[in-house]
């Protein structure tokens, strides 16, 4: 049995044995990988509770897991003692190792980052610096003949090499945890298609209110991504930020084309954009990526160009942290924009890597919608946040590299569990 048909048949079966209000020693909120890593993780340590997990939508992983670029990140883009620095690094150990023992596709196969001028270099070394410091294994700085042995078709000065970095199918991933935990504890539950629409304190419990259902939970863990500054509100908990999202478009190459990329090729970040810019992503399907840009949507969990939520729309743009991200990025957000809706201008950032591509090599491709954490200052909030009260936490910020994270991620909620809760 296939792990999709595993996991309807519990879900069906789970819907029947909630119709009398079971109480949970812990209810978690969200069916991302962050939300199924801490699961996961929760019920391998402590195998006699009863946890449920809860997703709105009706399957795991529909929206910015499943939406990524399926790139297993090596830790060198973040600032070493971070939370992102510590929980990636060990994090990626855990997933590649969890994929190889469950049958997760996946592939450690190395990528390049490309330095296409000299005004690169500076940046370049910063990061090939934090990846020494974050125990980032095997990168080594590389010539652009030593780029070209291995991506033949990239035209570049210098670049690293980063050999730890890989591919994998995170969907995948999110179903084979959740299958897996549910197997350590029949008792636990699955619960899709069920949107939390409150969150009720009572003396002993909190009572979770979903459209159609109601849940009694001891112990309350969101993991809610885009929508993780809602939930926290509907939980009572204080939040000056907010989440604002950016959708990212990708172009997908060809078959004629796809020889041009063997693996992963990324450019050097620009340090004063939030992104990592556009690169190269071979999937495990065999497809090339390229992408993604980043524009602001006005629909948090709209993919299409044209998607639009007046609540979504009103939200972020009522808000002076959006304002002040915006008018510290114009140039960023125009070229980003322009290149959104031209296919020639997201074909000429793509040539800066690889001139040989042409207009025939690429076609439309799907998009993901990141979200963002913003202070009222306009700061992306770049690191984890996790916060607790005394009987819940929020995981408030997870963006890249989160889903490469995320095992390490749900230990450090299953070990912050056991120390507010109380959970022995």
């Amino acid at each position: 049995m296939d792990v999709k048909t595993y996991l309807s048949l519990i879900l069906w079966s789970n819907i029947q044995k909630l119709e009398n209000r079971e109480t949970f020693d812990i209810a978690i909120v969200g069916g991302g990988i962050v939300g199924a890593a801490t699961f996961y993780k929760l019920q391998m340590r402590h195998p006699d509770l009863k946890i449920v997990l809860i997703e709105k939508e009706p399957k795991l992983a529909n929206h910015q897991t499943g939406h990524n670029s399926g790139v297993i990140h090596s830790g060198l883009y973040y600032k070493p003692g971070s939370l992102k620095a510590k929980n990636c690094v060990q994090g990626r150990h855990e997933l590649v190792a969890f994929a190889k023992e469950h049958g997760v596709a996946h592939d450690v196969c190395g990528k390049v980052v490309v330095a296409t001028k000299e005004s690169e270099f500076p940046f370049m070394d910063k990061i090939f610096e934090n990846g020494i410091a974050n125990n980032t294994e095997g990168i080594e700085k590389i010539t652009g003949s030593q780029i070209k042995d291995i991506e033949p078709h990239v035209e570049g000065i210098g670049g690293i090499w980063v050999p730890c970095t890989g591919i994998i199918d995170f969907v995948g991933a999110t179903e084979k945890m959740v299958e897996v935990a549910l197997g350590k504890q029949p008792a636990s539950k699955l619960v899709l298609g069920q949107k939390v629409i409150a969150i009720n304190d009572k003396s002993d419990h909190k009572e979770i209110v979903t459209e159609r259902l109601v849940f009694n939970a001891k112990k309350l863990i969101v993991c809610a991504g885009l929508q993780a500054d809602r939930m926290a509100k509907k939980d009572h908990v204080k939040l000056k930020e907010k989440v604002v999202g950016f959708r990212g478009d990708y172009y997908e190459l060809t078959d004629e084309a796809k020889f041009k990329v063997k693996n992963l090729i990324y450019p050097v970040p620009n340090p004063e954009f939030p992104f990592l810019g556009v690169h190269f992503t071979r999937m495990t399907n065999g497809e090339i990526e390229c992408g993604p840009n980043a524009v602001f949507t006005f629909k948090r969990e709209g993919y299409g160009k044209t998607d639009f939520s007046w609540s979504d729309t009103v939200d972020a743009l009522s808000y002076k942290g959006t304002w002040k991200l915006f008018f510290g990025n114009v140039k960023f957000g125009i070229d980003e924009y322009r290149r959104a809706f031209s296919k020639r201008l997201f074909l000429k950032t793509l040539q800066t890597m690889i001139p040989s591509l042409t207009m025939d090599d690429i076609k439309p491709g799907r998009s993901g919608v990141r979200a963002l954490l913003l202070g009222e200052d306009g700061d992306t909030k770049d690191d984890f946040r996790i916060e607790h009260t005394a009987d819940s936490i929020h995981v408030l910020n997870a963006p890249s590299p989160a889903a490469t994270a995320s095992l390490a991620i749900g230990e450090y909620i299953a070990i912050m569990a056991e120390d507010k809760f109380g959970l022995k």
